[in-house]
């Protein structure tokens, strides 16, 4: 599947794929790094893309919610550290510029923003 077809669907990691259990640590792990402007996780926005556990790290493919996002550097430190506490392992965060659509979200979140 191409990459630019996954842009409006629901992330599927690959650690998912490998490890249900790691992949759950990790999830409850970046459920405590909120998007500080809209009081979100990183998980239930769905900006965490994939995760992928290698030997000695992981390697993490994230987006944003806008391009130009000031809080950018906070919440990629915010994921390194929130990875390590679960995985224990040296994260590695590729910040990818695809746009973010609220259809991303996790299932069950309000978007009761004012914004529509």
């Amino acid at each position: 599947m191409e990459e630019n077809e996954n842009i409006n669907r629901k992330a599927v990691w690959d650690l998912e794929k490998a490890d249900a259990e790691r992949a759950r640590m990790m999830k409850e792990s970046l459920r405590n790094v909120l998007d500080p402007e809209l009081g979100y996780s990183v998980i239930d926005l769905g900006l965490i893309r994939n995760v992928v556990e290698e030997p000695g790290r992981v390697l993490i493919t994230m987006i944003l919610t806008t391009p130009f996002c000031p809080y950018s550097g906070q919440l990629i430190e915010e994921v390194r550290q929130a990875a390590w506490d679960a995985l224990e392992k040296e994260a590695f965060v590729d910040l990818r510029f695809d746009p973010w659509d609220p259809e991303m979200m996790e299932e069950g979140i309000d978007l009761d923003w004012g914004l529509y």
